[in-house]
């Protein structure tokens, strides 16, 4: 994971979750509307639901969310399991979050899947996002990101490196640096 707030704030509205849940893991990014601290104030709230609950279903977790924004600004994210034993990740994003699962195997078609999130904000109607279920192999890489990150990175990435590599790369070429950023990459399997 990597994250730079907005430049001149001190707190990122943008925060990320990576949790071992059953045989799986979940993960997530959260993106507090805005920046600054009611935008954190926000994330933090929802990760804190997500934490709590992480043993629901996706669409349970973002009721989850809608339920703790009562008085805040909202949040918009992504969510996905890993599951090892079905080789699968459940996806559901609500708002202006991206996500792509990119192959180990170029060979692959399609190579890369975008993941596509419902329109929404959470905490403001309630979302209805479905979610989707994408086939994994071993050595793919699944990358979550904020609206802060600039589109088009995918083509320039080497996924030969580390997930750590791959997000400082990403966080560092591809921020747009007006609002907050956060990009979570993770390697299935490997």
């Amino acid at each position: 994971m990597a994250t730079l707030p907005l430049p001149g704030q001190v707190e990122s509205g943008d925060l990320s979750l990576v949790k071992r849940v059953g045989k799986g893991t979940l993960i997530a990014v959260v993106d507090g509307l805005g920046h600054g601290e009611e935008a954190a104030s926000a994330a933090h709230a929802a990760v804190g639901a997500l934490d709590r609950h992480a043993r629901e279903p996706l669409a349970d977790l973002v009721r989850r969310c809608h339920a703790a924004m009562v008085g805040l600004r909202g949040v918009v994210l992504g969510l996905a399991y890993l599951d090892p034993q079905a080789a699968t990740m459940m996806w559901l994003g609500v708002g202006n979050v991206g996500g792509m699962v990119l192959h180990a195997d170029s060979r692959r078609r399609p190579p890369r899947i975008g993941l596509v999130p419902t329109a929404g904000v959470v905490g403001a109607d309630e979302p209805r996002p479905r979610s989707r279920v994408v086939p994994l192999t071993a050595g793919d890489t699944i990358i979550l990101f904020s609206d802060g990150i600039k589109d088009g990175f995918a083509e320039s990435l080497t996924l030969t490196n580390s997930a750590r590599s791959i997000a400082d790369f990403i966080i560092t070429r591809h921020v747009k640096g007006t609002d907050d950023a956060l990009v979570l990459v993770a390697r299935y399997g490997a």
